[in-house]
Protein backbone atom coordinates (compact mmCIF):
# COMPACT_ATOMS: atom_id res chain seq x y z
CA UNK A 1 0.00 0.00 0.00
CA UNK A 2 1.08 3.48 -0.74
CA UNK A 3 0.94 6.26 1.81
CA UNK A 4 -0.03 9.82 0.87
CA UNK A 5 0.73 13.15 2.45
CA UNK A 6 -2.17 15.14 4.08
CA UNK A 7 -0.87 18.71 3.54
CA UNK A 8 -0.30 20.89 6.33
CA UNK A 9 -1.46 18.16 8.73
CA UNK A 10 1.92 16.79 8.65
CA UNK A 11 0.50 13.25 8.56
CA UNK A 12 0.10 10.20 5.82
CA UNK A 13 -3.04 7.68 4.87
CA UNK A 14 -3.18 4.92 2.84
CA UNK A 15 -3.61 6.23 -1.09
CA UNK A 16 -7.02 3.55 -1.07
CA UNK A 17 -9.68 4.59 1.68
CA UNK A 18 -12.55 1.92 2.41
CA UNK A 19 -16.19 3.24 1.85
CA UNK A 20 -18.45 2.24 3.97
CA UNK A 21 -21.84 3.16 1.72
CA UNK A 22 -22.47 0.29 -0.13
CA UNK A 23 -22.26 -3.18 1.60
CA UNK A 24 -25.05 -5.26 -0.37
CA UNK A 25 -23.93 -8.73 0.68
CA UNK A 26 -27.06 -10.30 1.65
CA UNK A 27 -26.87 -13.85 0.19
CA UNK A 28 -30.62 -13.25 -1.13
CA UNK A 29 -29.28 -10.74 -2.87
CA UNK A 30 -31.53 -7.99 -1.47
CA UNK A 31 -30.71 -4.49 0.47
CA UNK A 32 -29.99 -6.17 3.56
CA UNK A 33 -26.38 -6.11 5.01
CA UNK A 34 -24.58 -8.85 5.87
CA UNK A 35 -23.05 -7.80 8.47
CA UNK A 36 -20.44 -10.68 9.19
CA UNK A 37 -18.84 -9.94 5.82
CA UNK A 38 -19.11 -6.52 6.08
CA UNK A 39 -16.95 -6.83 9.08
CA UNK A 40 -14.58 -9.17 6.82
CA UNK A 41 -14.39 -6.94 4.01
CA UNK A 42 -13.34 -3.93 6.06
CA UNK A 43 -10.52 -6.13 8.17
CA UNK A 44 -9.36 -7.82 4.62
CA UNK A 45 -8.83 -4.50 3.81
CA UNK A 46 -7.34 -2.96 6.90
CA UNK A 47 -4.81 -5.84 7.14
CA UNK A 48 -3.83 -5.62 3.95
CA UNK A 49 -3.05 -1.63 4.57
CA UNK A 50 -5.47 0.84 4.60
CA UNK A 51 -5.80 3.00 7.26
CA UNK A 52 -8.75 5.67 5.78
CA UNK A 53 -12.41 4.33 6.49
CA UNK A 54 -15.12 6.38 5.33
CA UNK A 55 -18.36 6.01 6.82
CA UNK A 56 -21.85 8.62 7.76
CA UNK A 57 -24.52 8.40 9.90
CA UNK A 58 -27.08 8.01 7.16
CA UNK A 59 -25.21 5.38 5.52
CA UNK A 60 -26.98 2.34 4.95
CA UNK A 61 -30.18 3.22 7.05
CA UNK A 62 -27.67 4.36 9.61
CA UNK A 63 -25.97 1.05 10.51
CA UNK A 64 -23.15 1.76 8.71
CA UNK A 65 -21.40 3.29 11.81
CA UNK A 66 -22.25 0.16 13.45
CA UNK A 67 -20.50 -2.28 11.40
CA UNK A 68 -17.66 0.11 11.08
CA UNK A 69 -17.69 0.17 15.04
CA UNK A 70 -17.73 -3.71 15.60
CA UNK A 71 -14.77 -4.42 12.59
CA UNK A 72 -12.32 -2.26 14.80
CA UNK A 73 -12.71 -4.06 17.60
CA UNK A 74 -9.75 -6.10 18.31
CA UNK A 75 -7.13 -3.70 17.81
CA UNK A 76 -8.10 -2.36 14.99
CA UNK A 77 -9.30 0.53 16.17
CA UNK A 78 -5.89 1.84 16.52
CA UNK A 79 -4.53 1.35 12.64
CA UNK A 80 -6.92 3.57 11.21
CA UNK A 81 -8.59 6.63 11.09
CA UNK A 82 -12.13 7.26 11.20
CA UNK A 83 -14.18 9.70 8.92
CA UNK A 84 -17.93 10.30 9.62
CA UNK A 85 -20.34 13.26 8.70
CA UNK A 86 -22.88 15.38 10.52
CA UNK A 87 -25.94 16.05 7.72
CA UNK A 88 -27.20 19.64 7.60
CA UNK A 89 -30.67 18.44 7.44
CA UNK A 90 -30.59 16.54 10.75
CA UNK A 91 -29.22 19.22 13.36
CA UNK A 92 -30.89 22.60 14.06
CA UNK A 93 -28.50 23.78 16.69
CA UNK A 94 -25.66 23.35 18.86
CA UNK A 95 -27.40 20.73 20.91
CA UNK A 96 -28.91 18.40 18.17
CA UNK A 97 -25.27 18.30 16.53
CA UNK A 98 -23.47 17.83 19.99
CA UNK A 99 -26.21 15.04 20.44
CA UNK A 100 -25.77 13.19 17.19
CA UNK A 101 -21.94 13.65 17.40
CA UNK A 102 -22.25 11.47 21.10
CA UNK A 103 -23.94 9.26 18.98
CA UNK A 104 -22.00 8.65 16.46
CA UNK A 105 -18.95 7.96 18.72
CA UNK A 106 -21.36 5.52 20.19
CA UNK A 107 -22.24 3.75 17.26
CA UNK A 108 -18.02 3.52 16.49
CA UNK A 109 -17.22 2.94 19.66
CA UNK A 110 -14.41 5.27 20.00
CA UNK A 111 -14.19 8.47 21.70
CA UNK A 112 -12.60 10.71 19.15
CA UNK A 113 -13.63 11.01 15.23
CA UNK A 114 -10.27 11.96 13.01
CA UNK A 115 -12.38 13.60 10.13
CA UNK A 116 -15.35 15.07 10.98
CA UNK A 117 -17.33 16.15 7.76
CA UNK A 118 -20.15 19.28 7.43
CA UNK A 119 -21.79 16.41 4.59
CA UNK A 120 -22.38 17.41 0.76
CA UNK A 121 -22.22 20.83 1.07
CA UNK A 122 -22.53 23.91 -0.99
CA UNK A 123 -22.79 27.94 -0.55
CA UNK A 124 -26.48 27.50 1.09
CA UNK A 125 -25.60 24.54 3.78
CA UNK A 126 -22.45 26.50 4.48
CA UNK A 127 -24.50 29.33 5.49
CA UNK A 128 -27.03 27.32 7.27
CA UNK A 129 -24.36 25.19 9.55
CA UNK A 130 -22.56 29.11 9.72
CA UNK A 131 -26.50 30.11 11.31
CA UNK A 132 -26.73 27.50 13.97
CA UNK A 133 -23.07 27.81 15.03
CA UNK A 134 -21.48 25.00 13.79
CA UNK A 135 -18.10 26.30 12.84
CA UNK A 136 -17.68 27.20 16.93
CA UNK A 137 -19.18 23.91 17.58
CA UNK A 138 -16.07 22.29 15.36
CA UNK A 139 -13.80 24.67 17.08
CA UNK A 140 -15.12 23.02 20.62
CA UNK A 141 -14.63 19.48 20.19
CA UNK A 142 -11.73 19.98 18.03
CA UNK A 143 -10.11 21.51 21.97
CA UNK A 144 -12.77 18.30 23.53
CA UNK A 145 -10.59 16.02 21.60
CA UNK A 146 -13.94 14.37 20.56
CA UNK A 147 -12.79 15.13 16.75
CA UNK A 148 -8.88 15.79 15.38
CA UNK A 149 -9.58 17.30 12.13
CA UNK A 150 -12.20 19.83 10.83
CA UNK A 151 -13.94 18.96 7.39
CA UNK A 152 -16.54 18.93 4.83
CA UNK A 153 -17.49 16.51 1.80
CA UNK A 154 -18.78 19.43 -1.23
CA UNK A 155 -20.92 19.14 -4.33
CA UNK A 156 -21.34 22.32 -6.19
CA UNK A 157 -20.01 24.42 -8.56
CA UNK A 158 -16.39 25.91 -8.16
CA UNK A 159 -17.59 28.96 -7.33
CA UNK A 160 -19.11 27.71 -4.23
CA UNK A 161 -16.36 25.70 -3.44
CA UNK A 162 -13.64 28.41 -3.61
CA UNK A 163 -15.66 30.47 -1.31
CA UNK A 164 -16.22 27.98 1.40
CA UNK A 165 -12.82 26.94 1.35
CA UNK A 166 -11.46 30.21 2.50
CA UNK A 167 -14.07 30.85 4.83
CA UNK A 168 -13.43 28.71 7.04
CA UNK A 169 -9.61 27.18 8.97
CA UNK A 170 -10.54 23.94 7.03
CA UNK A 171 -8.36 20.67 7.96
CA UNK A 172 -9.35 18.76 4.87
CA UNK A 173 -12.02 18.76 2.04
CA UNK A 174 -13.86 15.75 0.16
CA UNK A 175 -14.75 16.15 -3.71
CA UNK A 176 -16.34 14.19 -6.61
CA UNK A 177 -13.33 14.15 -8.83
CA UNK A 178 -12.41 11.73 -11.72
CA UNK A 179 -10.83 11.99 -15.72
CA UNK A 180 -14.44 12.98 -16.53
CA UNK A 181 -15.48 15.64 -13.50
CA UNK A 182 -12.54 17.82 -14.59
CA UNK A 183 -14.93 20.77 -15.20
CA UNK A 184 -17.50 19.53 -12.75
CA UNK A 185 -18.61 20.56 -9.29
CA UNK A 186 -14.96 21.88 -7.56
CA UNK A 187 -12.73 19.84 -10.56
CA UNK A 188 -9.49 20.32 -11.23
CA UNK A 189 -9.94 23.89 -10.59
CA UNK A 190 -10.70 23.54 -6.77
CA UNK A 191 -8.12 20.76 -6.66
CA UNK A 192 -5.24 22.80 -7.12
CA UNK A 193 -6.79 25.28 -4.90
CA UNK A 194 -7.04 23.01 -1.55
CA UNK A 195 -3.43 22.09 -2.73
CA UNK A 196 -2.22 25.88 -2.64
CA UNK A 197 -3.87 25.92 0.84
CA UNK A 198 -2.28 22.76 1.80
CA UNK A 199 -5.64 21.47 2.54
CA UNK A 200 -5.80 17.89 1.74
CA UNK A 201 -8.19 16.17 -0.69
CA UNK A 202 -9.95 13.11 -0.44
CA UNK A 203 -12.08 11.98 -3.19
CA UNK A 204 -15.11 10.39 -3.49
CA UNK A 205 -16.80 9.05 -6.87
CA UNK A 206 -13.36 8.04 -8.32
CA UNK A 207 -14.77 5.61 -10.76
CA UNK A 208 -18.35 8.15 -10.87
CA UNK A 209 -20.32 5.25 -8.86
CA UNK A 210 -18.77 2.81 -11.11
CA UNK A 211 -19.66 4.11 -14.23
CA UNK A 212 -16.01 4.44 -15.48
CA UNK A 213 -15.48 1.09 -14.16
CA UNK A 214 -16.63 -1.24 -17.38
CA UNK A 215 -15.73 0.97 -20.70
CA UNK A 216 -18.01 1.06 -23.37
CA UNK A 217 -16.84 -0.19 -26.88
CA UNK A 218 -14.89 3.51 -28.27
CA UNK A 219 -13.48 3.66 -24.92
CA UNK A 220 -12.14 0.31 -24.23
CA UNK A 221 -10.79 0.01 -27.69
CA UNK A 222 -8.67 2.90 -26.75
CA UNK A 223 -7.42 0.65 -24.09
CA UNK A 224 -6.76 -2.14 -26.07
CA UNK A 225 -4.77 -0.18 -28.12
CA UNK A 226 -2.08 1.10 -25.75
CA UNK A 227 0.69 -1.06 -24.88
CA UNK A 228 0.57 -1.50 -21.69
CA UNK A 229 -2.93 -3.34 -20.19
CA UNK A 230 -4.57 -2.13 -17.64
CA UNK A 231 -8.39 -2.15 -16.56
CA UNK A 232 -10.55 0.92 -16.85
CA UNK A 233 -10.82 0.53 -12.76
CA UNK A 234 -7.01 0.80 -12.47
CA UNK A 235 -6.59 3.60 -15.31
CA UNK A 236 -9.14 5.73 -13.27
CA UNK A 237 -7.24 5.28 -9.86
CA UNK A 238 -3.80 5.85 -11.52
CA UNK A 239 -4.61 8.50 -13.15
CA UNK A 240 -6.30 10.20 -9.60
CA UNK A 241 -3.23 9.43 -7.78
CA UNK A 242 -0.66 11.26 -10.44
CA UNK A 243 -1.98 14.49 -8.27
CA UNK A 244 0.19 15.10 -5.53
CA UNK A 245 -3.02 17.74 -3.75
CA UNK A 246 -4.90 13.66 -3.33
CA UNK A 247 -4.69 12.18 -0.09
CA UNK A 248 -6.76 9.07 -0.20
CA UNK A 249 -9.02 8.04 -2.89
CA UNK A 250 -12.73 6.25 -1.68
CA UNK A 251 -13.61 3.28 -3.49
CA UNK A 252 -16.49 0.75 -1.66
CA UNK A 253 -16.43 -2.33 -2.28
CA UNK A 254 -18.73 -5.59 -1.92
CA UNK A 255 -16.47 -8.53 -2.68
CA UNK A 256 -13.41 -9.53 -1.21
CA UNK A 257 -11.85 -9.76 -5.20
CA UNK A 258 -12.94 -5.89 -5.37
CA UNK A 259 -10.84 -5.76 -1.79
CA UNK A 260 -7.80 -7.15 -3.09
CA UNK A 261 -7.56 -5.59 -6.94
CA UNK A 262 -7.72 -2.49 -5.06
CA UNK A 263 -5.03 -3.37 -2.60
CA UNK A 264 -3.09 -4.58 -6.22
CA UNK A 265 -3.65 -1.45 -7.87
CA UNK A 266 -2.39 1.28 -4.48
CA UNK A 267 0.41 -0.80 -4.35
CA UNK A 268 2.09 0.83 -6.90
CA UNK A 269 0.70 4.67 -7.33
CA UNK A 270 2.14 7.72 -6.45
CA UNK A 271 2.09 11.16 -7.86
CA UNK A 272 3.86 12.05 -11.46
CA UNK A 273 3.47 8.01 -11.84
CA UNK A 274 1.52 8.49 -15.47
CA UNK A 275 3.58 9.23 -18.54
CA UNK A 276 2.69 11.66 -21.04
CA UNK A 277 1.61 8.86 -23.31
CA UNK A 278 -0.53 7.52 -19.85
CA UNK A 279 -1.84 11.51 -19.74
CA UNK A 280 -3.04 11.49 -23.41
CA UNK A 281 -4.27 8.51 -23.59
CA UNK A 282 -7.16 9.13 -20.48
CA UNK A 283 -7.82 12.52 -22.51
CA UNK A 284 -8.49 10.80 -25.56
CA UNK A 285 -10.80 8.60 -23.35
CA UNK A 286 -12.49 11.44 -22.15
CA UNK A 287 -13.28 12.67 -25.29
CA UNK A 288 -14.14 9.31 -26.45
CA UNK A 289 -16.83 9.23 -23.90
CA UNK A 290 -18.05 12.63 -24.51
CA UNK A 291 -18.79 11.67 -28.26
CA UNK A 292 -21.60 9.78 -27.70
CA UNK A 293 -23.30 12.90 -25.02
CA UNK A 294 -27.02 12.69 -26.74
CA UNK A 295 -27.14 16.46 -26.00
CA UNK A 296 -25.55 19.28 -24.89
CA UNK A 297 -27.45 20.31 -21.46
CA UNK A 298 -25.45 21.75 -19.05
CA UNK A 299 -27.77 21.90 -16.39
CA UNK A 300 -27.99 25.58 -15.55
CA UNK A 301 -31.89 24.85 -15.08
CA UNK A 302 -33.02 28.31 -16.96
CA UNK A 303 -35.89 26.18 -18.73
CA UNK A 304 -37.24 25.20 -15.18
CA UNK A 305 -39.57 25.96 -13.70
CA UNK A 306 -41.66 24.17 -16.68
CA UNK A 307 -45.17 25.01 -16.66
CA UNK A 308 -46.27 21.34 -17.19
CA UNK A 309 -43.56 20.01 -14.14
CA UNK A 310 -41.62 17.99 -16.61
CA UNK A 311 -37.91 17.53 -15.08
CA UNK A 312 -36.23 18.79 -18.28
CA UNK A 313 -32.28 19.04 -17.07
CA UNK A 314 -33.19 15.51 -15.24
CA UNK A 315 -34.35 13.89 -17.94
CA UNK A 316 -31.47 15.23 -20.65
CA UNK A 317 -28.52 13.65 -17.73
CA UNK A 318 -30.17 10.55 -17.41
CA UNK A 319 -30.11 10.52 -21.01
CA UNK A 320 -26.36 10.97 -21.49
CA UNK A 321 -25.75 8.92 -18.57
CA UNK A 322 -27.55 6.21 -20.41
CA UNK A 323 -25.68 6.88 -23.77
CA UNK A 324 -21.99 7.75 -22.01
CA UNK A 325 -21.38 5.30 -19.15
CA UNK A 326 -24.25 2.65 -20.16
CA UNK A 327 -26.32 2.76 -17.34
CA UNK A 328 -29.80 1.07 -17.27
CA UNK A 329 -32.50 3.00 -17.32
CA UNK A 330 -34.48 1.14 -15.29
CA UNK A 331 -31.90 1.40 -12.21
CA UNK A 332 -30.97 5.39 -13.21
CA UNK A 333 -31.51 6.58 -9.77
CA UNK A 334 -32.36 10.09 -11.13
CA UNK A 335 -34.67 8.87 -13.94
CA UNK A 336 -36.46 6.72 -10.92
CA UNK A 337 -37.51 9.60 -9.07
CA UNK A 338 -38.73 11.57 -11.97
CA UNK A 339 -41.27 8.72 -13.13
CA UNK A 340 -42.31 8.67 -9.16
CA UNK A 341 -42.78 12.08 -9.48
CA UNK A 342 -44.67 11.87 -12.35
CA UNK A 343 -41.99 14.83 -13.53
CA UNK A 344 -41.51 12.81 -17.53
CA UNK A 345 -41.48 13.99 -20.87
CA UNK A 346 -45.17 12.56 -21.45
CA UNK A 347 -46.20 16.11 -19.37
CA UNK A 348 -44.87 18.00 -22.46
CA UNK A 349 -47.27 19.74 -24.77
CA UNK A 350 -44.81 21.92 -26.89
CA UNK A 351 -44.90 25.20 -25.52
CA UNK A 352 -41.68 26.23 -26.04
CA UNK A 353 -40.99 28.31 -23.12
CA UNK A 354 -38.37 26.40 -22.31
CA UNK A 355 -36.42 26.82 -25.44
CA UNK A 356 -37.12 30.73 -25.25
CA UNK A 357 -35.06 30.06 -22.09
CA UNK A 358 -32.18 27.71 -23.38
CA UNK A 359 -29.30 29.65 -23.65
CA UNK A 360 -27.91 26.79 -25.38
CA UNK A 361 -30.42 27.24 -27.88
CA UNK A 362 -31.29 23.62 -28.00
CA UNK A 363 -33.96 21.95 -29.76
CA UNK A 364 -35.76 20.70 -26.36
CA UNK A 365 -39.47 19.69 -27.60
CA UNK A 366 -37.93 16.72 -29.91
CA UNK A 367 -35.07 16.10 -27.78
CA UNK A 368 -37.44 15.56 -25.13
CA UNK A 369 -39.30 12.97 -27.04
CA UNK A 370 -36.87 11.40 -28.33
CA UNK A 371 -34.89 10.86 -24.88
CA UNK A 372 -38.43 9.63 -23.60
CA UNK A 373 -38.57 7.49 -25.86
CA UNK A 374 -34.87 5.98 -25.36
CA UNK A 375 -35.49 5.64 -21.82
CA UNK A 376 -38.19 3.92 -22.22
Amino acid sequence: MKYRNFGKLGIQGSAFGLGCMRFNGAASGDSTVDEEKAISLIRRAIDGGVTYIDTAYVYLDKTSEIIVGKALQDGYRDRVTIATKVLADLVHNREEMEAVLDEELKKLQTNHIDFYLMHAINKEKWEYFKSIGAPRFFDDMKKAGKIRYKCFSFHGPYEEFEYIIKDYDWDMCQIQYNFMDIENQAGTRGLELAGSLGIPVVIMEGLLGGRLAKAPENVQALYDAFPVKRSPVEWSFRWLCNHPEIGTVLSGCNEEEQVDDNLRIFDSVEPGIMTEDELKLMADARQAYLSRMKIGCTGCRYCMPCPNGVNIPGIFSAWNDVSLYGVDPAEHFGLKDIRKNGAGADNCVGCGACEAACPQNLSIIDSLQEAWKELG
